[in-house]
């Protein structure tokens, strides 16, 4: 019931009903009281015992408050003065005694004599301390975050307040203070238990309290005086007053703190944010509750006659307005005490709004986009890509990955990077959301690998920036991501692209890394450096191979042109998949036959599984092994198809349903009971075939598999290679050593290397200085080595270049024999001429500076100068003739006497090489777009794909990017990077590269059975059609029967053509460029100019006809009919050479001129301590004989030609 003296209702809401019930209440004797106190509204119910007269009894609930915290601050400075004063005293009582005892030294004896009574004293104020210490410790470990307890009860005490604060909402819609039955109000009830718990909390906090005075200035305890007190008042006076139970807002600003005890807030700008956001907020709510309190009440002085009825929540929009400056008018503080708090809060508020909204809005605004959790989708794997993370990048990732050819790829790529995408990246991933998730943040943050689920991911593929400026630092960043991710799961599988060779050794250190289970470091160096070795000694291999682990879709071309024939080859990729039963037993060729012309399918290689215990490995990758190796149950094959369903004719194959059948489309799956136990297929990204044995020898021949024993070997070789006393291979017996030379023995001045005339060797052109980052030219040299090579095969090598940066890179090449320096420039014409870069068979023009140019389109203006240099030289055609069969090989078993019968006779290049632009070369490229500027008379758009270009179609041109698509392949199936890095790198096997880690160089090794049964292993080669045992197929035969029968005679397996470029037309065309055609159909038409890519067997009989010429003193090239040769006017004077200066050797020129006709002695490239040889000179043909004498009659500086015997 509501009373009011003057009949007017500033709180009520019926005016007339309160004014009836004034008229009843009031009691005529208090009418000098009304009198007083006119206006006053005093809520009460009839059922209350409540102050009839309507009396306000704020001031009590005040009184309380104040009371409580004046009263209990004079009791803490009482006390602290008190004890100032008795530590005053007790100290000058101390200094009296110690005078006393200075003074009456026989007191202090007999003080001394009974110890128990100071002991006594002592303990006793002792355990009085002990006790309040733990007192206080068990207080403050029970309000502490430090424990569990703790962490509950100050969580449960911020719930409480919230609660309390929302009690004080509900309650701000009725009367500021009015007459409550506390046994009957709900609301009340619960806020005075919320208080009893706030009461006590406060006993916890006082008591672990260091400084007591400052514990009760604090804040929440200004809050709890000024609100727990006036619940137990109202209770007493049976009245409610909403007072300042506001304050209770002042809690939010811990709000931050609890989410920090909840390890909800762990970052510095989600805690800042909550705390500006909590400041704010209960800073708004508390002035808010001020204003509503006195708005409502009225001023004191005014008897309350001023106030107005304002809501909590217009009190709430008052306050916002205000801070905020605008102030609409349409409401306002009447009390002076209103106005006057306004004054205060204008200043404060407005200061506190112009501060703290934009630095939230700044805050917010600059929160990671990408900032969520990854949740993993049931039944769906994921993987996580980081690194290196550009669109360049990522769109040819997404390309290999998410292509069409590998079946429903059913895997989730979540991409981490700790830098947000651009506009161009962002709009990729939006294409993409189906399959593509990005995160923002870093490998090397627990929490951010927590956020991607890195613990349940498939893979993590790590990309790596290939331009960068300093190699070494991004293959240490990504070296520390790779110990990142395995110190936080070592299982997982890691996957990482490695810039330099040498530093793959590193990864070797971390304890969890383990190839065997999948880990894999994709060395760009080391491949991109195989791939162009490749194409040294098969010219367009590089881009065979870059096609096959590359998935590219079929484009048809109805025209008959070069792009046709090249297309259909590009749309082939490498696949594995299980083989069928109905092949076991059966040998490879066999196979390899079936599948060919019957299931329209390449086998080119096996895993292996060896049935000797004691071998290392289990399982090898046996790439076109001979008839010795009979199909096993359950043998993954390597094949080429087209895409991946062709590759599951193999599997379903069954000679019982398919044998007559002869569409290879119709191989299905039949109802065979051999089809009930299925081989789960390797095309599947699923972690399989993780073992080490295939892995740790890849296409060496087990001691037991070999094809020939090395003790059966025929003739002198065997002795040769089993002479104990000499070191000839490395320790792996995987490539060709010799022991280490020092560079000066290996440089050629320019007229030293004019007169050696050089062919069929090979010219690397290098663009580096001191300065420049190492490109790992022994990862060029070693496949070039390899000792399934005879001796009298290797190529020459001659480096052209700086001698600085070459002397940096010598400490990796001076176990290879055959290797040459002339220091130079690669622009320089001369030094080209004097290395007959017109003989060479190959010119690899590679640049170490390459990265250190910020313009993109000019990184490769040093390869690209090179490379028109060289094709606009002019060349006397005189000397082609010295070129002659400098390519091709005889198959094993051919008669090698025979120019009729060998297809070396028709495997030359043109008669002679009178234009720069007939040289083969092989230009490395860091920019894809740069390859337009190669080839002038090309129309190749600057925005084609480097596949599609000429130069690259052509053999001619490589970049890096093309190894992008190792990632994907590698992850889908980890065979293939060994099958690769087999193929390319000329043998390298784990074993090897330990042994680099430790020694970084080769190691020579005596010739053992089981070394020298490592060179019986396959390599590329290229086979002429143009004479020979094939010169039958080579003039319009089909493809599929030179496969056959190359594949049933010599065990070769055909895989490809280096066809020339203008061949399909019928006018006669000079030009001399090739292009790649990749498995062609079984009835493609060849042509007799044709060159075959081919997988040769090792040959035990090569070295016994092996033939070499004359031997460089400085460079120590060999040749024979077939291969490089080296023409040599040797210098009269070795053992001095080292010492003297390139001017010295100048001036000896003309002495050795003189000399050379009456002294000629002929060199090898072993060391003076070697031993010795018994050298045959051979009588040498007559056709060989009239084209060297026909090119000394234009030069009467080259000696007579002898053939001699090499080494194996």
């Amino acid at each position: 019931m509501l009373a009011e003296a003057d009949g007017t209702v500033p709180h009520g809401s019926d005016s007339s009903m309160r004014t009836s019930n004034i008229n009843n209440n009031i009691n005529p004797d208090s009418s000098i009281l009304i009198s007083k106190m006119e206006d006053v509204v005093i809520p009460f119910s009839s059922e209350v015992p409540c102050d009839n007269n309507g009396q306000r009894m704020w001031w009590a609930f005040l009184a309380s408050s104040m009371v409580t915290f004046f009263g209990g601050l004079f009791i803490i400075l009482l006390w602290r003065t008190l004890k100032y004063l008795w530590t005053v005293c007790c100290h000058c009582n101390i200094k009296n005694k110690e005078a006393q005892k200075v003074n009456n030294p026989a007191n202090n004896q007999a003080a001394d004599r009974t110890p128990k009574g100071p002991d006594e004293k002592e303990e006793a104020p002792a355990s009085e301390v002990g006790w309040m210490t733990s007192v206080k410790d068990w207080a403050g470990v029970m309000i502490s975050a430090q424990t569990l307890t703790g962490r509950v009860l100050v969580v449960l005490v911020f719930a409480l307040s919230i609660g309390a604060l929302g009690i004080y909402f509900i309650d701000s819609s009725d009367p500021i203070e009015s007459c409550q039955n506390f046994y009957k109000d709900f609301t009340l009830q619960i806020d005075m238990a919320f208080n009893v718990f706030f009461l006590l909390y406060f006993g916890l906090r006082f008591i672990a309290a260091n400084d007591k005075l400052w514990f009760w200035l604090e804040v929440n305890s200004v809050v709890d005086f000024f609100t727990v007190p006036p619940v137990f008042v109202s209770v007493y006076l049976n009245r409610s007053w909403l007072g300042l139970r506001f304050l209770r807002a002042l809690r939010l600003i811990q709000f931050s703190e609890i989410l920090q005890f909840l390890n909800i807030l762990k970052t510095s700008n989600s805690i800042k944010l909550v705390n500006l956001c909590s400041i704010f907020i209960s800073t708004w709510l508390t002035a808010a509750g001020f204003i509503h309190l006195v708005e409502n009440s009225g001023d004191p002085w005014e008897n309350f006659q001023n106030s107005q009825s304002l809501s909590y929540w217009e009190c709430v929009y008052l306050l916002m307005v205000t801070m905020s400056t605008v102030g609409y008018g349409d409401v306002y503080a009447k009390t002076t005490l209103g106005r006057l708090f306004m004054v205060f809060f204008i200043l404060g508020g407005l200061a506190m709004f112009a501060s703290y909204v934009p630095e939230i809005i700044e805050l917010i605004g600059n929160r990671k986009k990408y900032g969520g959790s990854y949740s993993a989708v049931n039944g769906r794997k994921h993987i996580v890509v980081c690194g290196h993370i550009t669109l360049e990048s990522v769109s040819n990732f997404l390309k290999d990955f998410l292509h069409k050819d590998r079946d429903d790829v059913n895997v989730e790529i979540v991409f981490l990077h700790n830098i947000s995408p651009n506009l161009e990246l962002e709009a990729l991933f939006k294409r993409h959301f189906t399959q593509v998730e990005f995160y923002q943040g870093s490998v090397l943050n627990p929490h951010d690998l927590a956020r991607v689920k890195i613990e349940s991911a498939d893979a993590c593929l790590i990309l790596a920036n290939k331009y960068c400026a300093d190699p070494d630092a991004e293959d240490a960043s990504n070296i520390m991501r790779v110990i990142s991710i395995k110190n936080y799961h070592p299982k997982i599988r890691i996957i990482t692209q490695m810039l330099q060779y040498h530093n793959k050794a590193h990864l070797l250190n971390i304890p969890s890394w383990n190839w065997k289970e999948g880990d894999d470091a994709i060395c760009l160096a080391e491949l991109k450096a195989g791939f162009i070795a490749q194409s040294c000694l098969a010219q367009g291999l590089s881009t065979m191979l870059a096609n096959l682990f590359s998935m590219r879709s079929f484009i048809e071309i109805e025209e008959d042109t070069w792009q046709k024939y090249y297309l259909e080859g590009v749309a082939n990729e490498m696949y594995t998949e299980y083989l069928s039963s109905a092949f076991v037993g059966l040998s490879f060729p066999t196979v390899c036959e079936l599948c060919y012309v019957k299931l329209k399918l390449l086998l080119i290689a096996i895993e292996y599984k060896s049935e000797q215990r004691e071998s290392r490995s289990r399982k090898r990758i046996l790439i076109n092994p001979g008839n010795h190796v009979k199909m096993q149950e359950g043998t993954l094959g390597f094949f080429i198809a087209s895409d991946a369903k062709e590759v599951k004719r193999a599997f379903f194959y069954c000679k019982a349903c398919h044998d007559d059948i002869t569409d290879p489309k119709r191989i299905k799956k039949c109802g065979c009971k051999r089809l009930e136990d299925e081989h789960p297929s390797t095309l599947s990204p699923k972690k399989k075939q993780r073992n080490g044995g295939m892995r740790n020898s890849p296409n060496c021949s087990p001691k037991m598999m070999s094809r020939h024993d090395p003790l059966l070997i025929p003739g002198n070789e065997q002795i040769e290679n089993m002479d104990m006393n000499v070191k000839r291979y490395d320790s792996t017996g995987m490539f060709h050593w010799c022991p280490s030379k020092d560079i000066e023995k290996v440089i050629l001045t320019r007229s030293e290397a004019s007169m050696t005339v050089l062919s069929g060797h090979v010219v690397v052109c290098i663009f580096g200085d001191v300065t420049s980052a190492l490109v790992g030219l022994r990862n060029l040299v070693m496949p070039l080595r390899a000792s399934n090579f005879h001796y009298h095969e290797l190529k020459p090598i001659v480096f052209v270049g700086s001698l600085d940066y070459l002397r940096r890179e010598w400490e990796t090449l001076h176990n290879f024999p055959k290797v040459s320096i002339l220091p130079g420039t690669p622009l320089s014409r001369a030094d080209l001429r004097a290395v007959n870069i017109n003989l060479c068979d190959m010119c690899v023009i590679l640049s170490a500076n390459q990265n250190n140019i910020e313009d993109a389109s000019l990184q490769d203006k040093e390869c690209i100068l090179a490379s028109l240099n060289i094709k606009s030289m002019q060349f006397d055609d005189s000397i082609g003739v010295l070129q002659a069969n400098s390519q091709g090989f005889t198959p094993p078993g051919m008669d090698r006497s025979s120019p009729d019968s060998s297809p070396v006779h028709g495997f030359v290049r043109q008669a002679s090489v009178t234009t720069g632009s007939n040289i083969p070369i092989i230009t490395e490229l860091v920019n894809d777009s740069n390859v337009q500027f190669l080839d002038q008379d090309d129309d190749d758009d600057p925005d084609t794909e480097l596949y599609l270009t000429q130069p690259f179609a052509c053999g001619t041109a490589f970049a890096v990017s093309v190894l992008d698509s190792l990632m994907s392949a590698t992850y889908f199936n980890d065979n293939i990077l060994t099958l690769i890095r087999t193929l390319v790198t000329g043998g390298a096997t784990p074993e090897l590269e330990a042994l680099l880690a430790e020694e970084n160089a080769l190691r020579g090794g005596y010739s053992t059975p089981q070394t020298l049964a490592n060179r019986d292993r396959c390599r590329v080669a290229q086979l002429a059609l143009y004479d020979g045992p094939f010169a039958d197929l080579g003039d319009g035969g089909c493809y599929g029967d030179l496969f056959c029968k190359a594949l049933k005679t010599y065990n070769m397996l055909c895989f490809g053509i280096y066809r020339l470029r203008d061949a399909h037309l019928s006018a006669p065309s000079q030009c001399t460029k090739r292009y790649v055609i990749t498995n062609p159909p079984y009835e493609f038409e060849l042509v007799p100019t044709d060159l075959i890519f081919c997988l040769m067997q090792f040959d035990h009989n090569a070295g016994q006809s092996r033939t070499s010429l004359s031997h460089s003193s400085h460079s120590s090239h060999s040749s024979s009919k077939k291969s490089s040769s080296v023409h040599s006017i040797p210098p009269s004077n070795r053992q001095n050479r080292s010492s003297k200066t390139r001017e010295a050797r100048d001036k000896q020129n003309a002495t050795r001129m003189n000399r050379m006709g009456q002294e000629k002695k002929w060199f090898t490239d072993e060391p003076e301590n070697a031993y010795p040889r018994n050298i045959q000179i051979k009588p040498m043909s007559t056709h060989m004989a009239n084209q060297v004498n026909q090119y000394k009659s234009t030069s009467s500086l080259i000696p007579p030609i002898r053939e001699v015997e090499d080494e194996c």
